[in-house]
């Protein structure tokens, strides 16, 4: 029986959530060259894989948190995936923005969130761990009491790990990088020298053909 990880990362590249090009590979936002991309947004528009990962973050809340009062998404990506997990376990939910509302009461989080409530966040990718963890100050400066962080891939960087634990969050992910290569080496979706690419790259992302 195949392991959560490897359901998620077959179910990403399926559907080309993720997409694994070293022969061409993307120019990211921050500029790196890259052999992979992830758009977790993809799911939302598979019902049952969608519902499937609704249904695995929800266990894991109800696992680890059971205290949980909130549910928080990190804008844009996570919105729908953390309000589906909200309605599923009957929480509240708010969404944090990744820059004040420029006009009306310029809120940097939406929703009603009250001091000292107990929530966990939803993420749709960790890469750096950057704007998942501006996220987590924002909820902690309007009060919040933040449990955790869920997301649902995360590519392993040593400063993700690195900046999570310095900002004191504990966090897990329905897949990664490690298993995701595995399963597309089983699956015959890369080839041998791929795989060379794809390790030398989570080697040394910044600067990967440069």
């Amino acid at each position: 029986m195949k392991k959560l990880k490897e359901i998620i990362a077959g179910q990403l590249l399926q559907i080309k959530a993720i997409k694994l090009q070293p022969a061409n590979p993307f120019t990211w936002a921050s500029g790196w060259i890259s052999p992979i991309y992830c758009d977790n947004r993809k799911t939302l528009s598979y019902p049952d894989i969608r519902n499937f990962i609704k249904i695995q973050f929800a266990r894991i809340i109800m696992e680890k948190w059971p205290e949980v009062d909130v549910i928080a998404g990190v804008a844009t990506g996570a919105i729908a995936q953390g309000a589906l997990v909200a309605d599923l376990l009957g929480k509240p939910f708010v969404y944090v923005r990744s820059s004040p509302k420029g006009h009306g009461l310029e809120n940097l989080i939406e929703g009603d969130l009250k001091p000292g409530q107990k929530v966990v966040v939803i993420e749709d990718l960790i890469s750096t761990g950057g704007s998942s963890l501006k996220a987590v100050e924002a909820l902690r400066n309007n009060g919040a009491d933040v449990l955790g962080m869920l997301a649902i891939f995360t590519y392993g960087f040593q400063v993700a790990e690195d900046n999570f634990a310095a900002a004191g969050v504990e966090y897990k992910t329905l897949s990664n990088y490690e298993v995701l290569i595995k399963v597309a080496v089983e699956s015959g979706y890369i080839s041998a020298d791929d795989l060379n690419a794809l390790t030398d790259w989570r080697e040394n992302p910044e600067n990967w053909r440069k």
